[in-house]
């Protein structure tokens, strides 16, 4: 069958030059839509689940993913139109049960079907919905009758989806590169400034795409924010230091910490999820980071008394939290639990913090440790100010107290703690990213009272393994200075949506 030929990738027609290129154009939007289908299906299922395997960028951005531009914006603009496509679905009533088995790779068609470009759409889902096209039209049109509008453009406006323009931070590798070849390489297409405060960081316009660019491909400068690239300089490691960076995947903060400290010393990189640790050894390699080890562990597991973790000096807790500060960064507000309003979830905040707080504590107990840095990119004060507070006595028997990271930096802690000046926030509408940092110094010559008398009252109930789902939350909410601010600032949600 001549179809047949056309769309077979391994014998395409080969009787015409014309047909051999449409041939090429075809493939390429068919593999498209087949691996954006499959980075949609883990978003959605992240989402669902609030376990994302990483951001939707994350995702597009791997290695796995060839056609990265196609798909990148084939995932954005179909999880755009993504209340509108599942609404067409339903009023048209076209997918049988063989169908909704492949509902994400359906979801893309239909996007290109109503709002991209359907021209080559070749494949037999492709073909079974092009059959259908009439029927997704009408069905688009009672939605417009429905809800008042006139036009696409109107029947958007009502699901409020933000344009965030943020500057394009990318961070120069200068174990590969110094910060003036880079600066003149990417001059050439941009406009490119160096930031004020960190180094070896470079601000570019809004909306630039550097994905392609062969410094990016060879690792030799990395998008990252300014926020998250605040981290690794917070913590300041000398080079020949011994560091763990205790939550690592994807990388960018531990080839950060190899940068600092120009490929000397030793990096524990520690990460749990087996997809992720593909991914971190991936950004080391690139980076050319050869002092990085990674290690495939629960950070948890690690024991401080080991003589392995004898000379460790500084360590990185970036753990897992709520990316409250980073949805535009991310693309989350393209997400449906975020297009839903559904993004105060405090029994998984609650979680979360108990999480931290016990990795905090975890990382206080290295006896060699000198720096602890902790961050979220988180707004919410039960995974910041609440965690540090819960956490000061434990630190202090140990000798550390809080630090100030960057202190021109003019954002600070929440008022809710002692000591909240040292503590460094970004703010989401300012910044573009909210961001908190929190920094540990101890003084060498402090000889620390047992761990055990402070963990005896409120913190043993916390680094108990066996703590159930609502045992947790009640142990947690005697533990965290739940203040009025706290709830004001976190919870404004939760009545709207009758919590």
């Amino acid at each position: 069958m001549v179809y047949k030929k056309v769309m077979d990738p391994v014998k395409p027609a080969a009787k015409e030059p014309k047909s051999r290129r449409l041939t090429n154009i075809e493939r390429s939007s068919y593999f498209a839509r087949r691996e954006a289908a499959k980075v949609l299906k883990s978003v959605l299922q992240g989402d669902a689940n609030r376990r994302a395997v990483g951001s939707i960028k994350t995702l597009v951005y791997s290695p796995s993913i060839r056609n990265k531009k196609a798909t990148f914006a084939l995932v954005c603009q179909t999880l755009k139109y993504l209340p509108i496509i599942k609404d067409v679905l339903e009023i048209a009533n076209v997918l049988n049960s063989k169908w909704k088995r492949q509902v994400e790779l359906m979801y893309i068609i239909t996007y290109d079907i109503l709002f991209g470009q359907d021209s080559s759409l070749t494949g037999d889902p492709e073909k079974y919905l092009i059959l259908r096209k009439s029927q997704l039209q009408s069905a688009l049109a009672k939605i417009l009758v429905k809800k008042g509008a006139k036009r696409i453009e109107d029947l958007m406006s009502q699901y409020k989806i933000p344009d965030v323009k943020k500057p394009r931070y990318v961070r120069v590798n200068t174990l590969k590169l110094d910060v003036e070849t880079a600066v003149s390489e990417l001059s050439k297409d941009n406009m490119v400034e160096k930031d004020d405060m960190i180094p070896d960081l470079l601000v570019l316009p809004p909306g630039t795409d550097l994905h392609n660019h062969p410094l990016v491909i060879n690792g030799s400068v990395f998008m990252q924010g300014k926020a998250s690239s605040m981290v690794a300089v917070a913590l300041g490691p000398k080079p020949g230091w011994e560091v763990i960076d205790a939550c690592a995947a994807p990388g960018n903060k531990t080839v950060h910490l190899a940068a600092v400290m120009k490929g000397e010393g030793k990096i524990i990189a520690c990460e749990l999820n087996k997809d992720r640790v593909k991914r971190l050894e991936h950004t080391t390699n690139l980076a050319g980071a050869t002092n990085v080890e990674v290690l495939h562990e629960n950070f948890l597991n690690l024991n401080p008394e080991d003589e392995l973790y004898s000379k460790v000096r500084a360590i990185l807790l970036d753990p897992s939290c709520s990316g409250s500060g980073t949805v535009a960064d991310r693309l989350d507000y393209l997400l449906p639990s975020h297009t839903s309003g559904d993004d105060g979830d405090v029994g998984r905040l609650l979680k979360l913090a108990a999480f931290q707080e016990k990795a905090i504590i975890h990382a206080l107990s290295f006896p060699g440790v000198e720096r602890v840095v902790y961050s979220t990119c988180s707004v919410h004060q039960i995974e910041n100010e609440d965690v540090i507070k819960s956490v000061l006595p434990f630190a202090a028997s140990l000798g550390f107290h809080l630090a100030t990271p960057f202190p021109q930096w003019a954002r600070r802690g929440l008022p809710v703690v002692e000591g909240s000046q040292h503590l460094l926030r970004t703010d989401p509408v300012e910044d573009k990213e909210g961001f908190f940092i929190a920094l540990f110094t101890r003084n060498a010559t402090h000889s620390p009272e047992s761990p055990q008398k402070v963990e005896k009252g409120s913190l043993d109930n916390l680094k108990h393994e066996g703590v159930g789902k609502c045992d947790c939350h009640k142990k947690f909410l005697r533990v965290l200075p739940f203040t009025r601010i706290s709830r004001l600032y976190l919870h404004r949600n939760l009545v709207m949506h009758g919590r």
